[in-house]
């Protein structure tokens, strides 16, 4: 029988197919000594640069020091440390230096086009603002800080870091529902109109804004980055020493520590290609 089968391999070649069945004088699991020939160890795999990781990580840091002005502000806002008034002016100032970027760092097609759309947004949350104030009157303030906090959480989490024009929806919604959840705990209709548009401002607006500078350039990222990682270390610090140790701690551990953790790990990534591989389908789409 052993010497029928070597009769039959010597009349047939053997080839790599799909199927070993489809070959006679061969098993399913025959291979011959050629078949790891064109195997090629890790080469899809991306040796990572740690000044490049860095840079890319500051967009990461940028957003959670935007995130923690936001709490700082919520926090102050609701000890009755900034009044109406002066949270008004504060979106006043964040409104217009956001345009003045657009305008810089993008079109004035893109501008003129923005516009608009923010004053139709404006006048809708000022005459929504009696609602927000009243939604969550039948809620304990407890579940209220513990749902916002959840919320947040999730933002951070889910949020878009790439600055892509797809972003995800339950990200923003968490931050919408986080916004109204605090708005109802302040006691005027102006109050709440005022820190509506502050949250919605920087959730909504401060993403485009932050990609178009570093679209713009790199160095203002930088410069953007820094500034807004000193104030909110400065603002977390009037709220307590040990949230600021804390937040800083976190801001070196993505700006810093992730980075050379990720070039660390790259030393024992193991790829094996070959023949053997999954397919993969290319289409001309210009023909």
């Amino acid at each position: 029988m052993a010497e029928g089968g070597e009769d039959r391999r010597r009349r047939w070649k053997w080839r790599k197919v799909a199927y070993g069945g489809m070959q006679p004088g061969y098993d399913d699991n025959y291979t011959d000594d050629t078949f790891l020939e064109e195997m090629v160890m890790n080469a899809n795999v991306v040796k990572r640069d740690v000044s490049k990781l860095m840079l890319d990580s500051i967009s990461i840091s940028q957003y959670l020091s935007i995130v923690a002005i936001v709490c700082c502000v919520w926090t102050d806002t609701l000890r009755s440390k900034i009044d109406e008034k002066s949270l008004l002016v504060l979106d006043l100032c964040i409104l217009a230096l956001g345009l003045l970027t657009l305008q810089v760092s993008c079109s004035i097609g893109l501008l003129l086009r923005y516009i608009p759309n923010v004053s139709l947004f404006v006048g809708g949350l000022y005459v929504l603002a009696p609602i927000y104030q009243t939604l969550t009157r039948s809620i304990s303030s407890d579940s209220i800080w513990a749902l916002t906090a959840s919320l947040l959480t999730l933002h951070v989490f889910l949020h878009d870091y790439f600055g892509t024009v797809s972003r995800s929806n339950i990200s923003l919604n968490s931050s919408i529902v986080a916004s109204v959840l605090i708005a109802s705990r302040v006691p005027s209709r102006l109050h709440v109109f005022a820190i509506m548009l502050f949250s919605l401002e920087i959730f909504l607006f401060a993403p485009l804004v932050t990609n178009s500078v570093k679209n713009y350039s790199m160095k203002s990222h930088l410069c953007v980055s820094l500034t807004l990682a000193t104030t909110a270390l400065a603002m977390v610090f009037q709220l307590h020493g040990l949230l600021f140790v804390l937040f800083g701690c976190v801001l070196v551990f993505v700006s810093v520590a992730c980075p050379f953790w990720l070039v660390r790990l790259q030393e024992y990534k193991f790829e094996i290609n070959g023949p053997w591989d999954e397919a993969k389908l290319c289409f001309d789409i210009t023909e």
